[in-house]
């Protein structure tokens, strides 16, 4: 009787558990970490074209050192972060990742503006590979990016909703902050790298 008693109790407290949203509230959470593992993909890829572009620029005589300099610094600020699945539960490392980040994307958006000046840059093959390969990657982060704040939000609405609430809050699963940054219309938009190859 005993053994009976033990196993509807547990099948009483499996459905109570996914009446409640346990279930649900684990599989958007391993959403969430799937959707970031694709940000960070992106952030990654953009930070190993960084060293090709920076070398492909040096090699332009009197180019401007102060402007790659701020590049490199940026990116080694960006790497040092430690983007770990967890930071999305920290709002200030996620914040403070957001800003190395932006700080990254304004340094390589001057770069590519002062390459204008430099017509044997424009007419570099391997730069405009380089550029094209920059360009799909930012794009492909900002898809990644929204992606990634849809799944957090409705992450939030649903933990925030009764009976979800109080599932939540016995087992300690919060409100995820989001992602988001001071000029976040700014940074959604790709650089502009278009170098006049078409112009006459």
């Amino acid at each position: 009787m005993k053994q009976l008693l033990r196993v509807f109790s547990m099948f009483v407290l499996a459905a109570v558990l996914a009446g409640c949203g346990y279930n649900e509230i684990q599989s958007r959470d391993e959403g969430i970490k799937a959707s970031w593992a694709e940000v960070l993909s992106q952030y990654q890829r953009r930070a190993e074209l960084i060293p090709n572009i920076v070398n492909t620029v040096k090699g332009e005589a009197n180019f401007e050192q102060e402007t790659l300099t701020r590049v490199i610094e940026a990116r080694a600020k960006a790497s040092s972060i430690q983007a770990t699945p967890e930071l999305v539960n920290d709002p200030a490392a996620l914040q403070k990742f957001q800003q190395a980040q932006g700080e990254l994307s304004s340094a390589l958006s001057r770069l590519l503006v002062t390459v204008e000046r430099y017509p044997t840059l424009k007419a570099n093959q391997g730069f405009q590979d380089l550029r094209t390969q920059l360009e799909g990657t930012e794009n492909r982060l900002g898809i990644a990016r929204n992606r990634y704040i849809k799944t957090v939000q409705d992450y939030n609405v649903y933990v925030r909703q009764f009976p979800q609430n109080l599932t939540a809050m016995v087992f300690g699963y919060k409100e995820k902050p989001q992602f988001a940054v001071e000029n976040e219309a700014e940074v959604k938009k790709a650089p502009t790298v278009d170098f006049g190859t078409n112009k006459k």
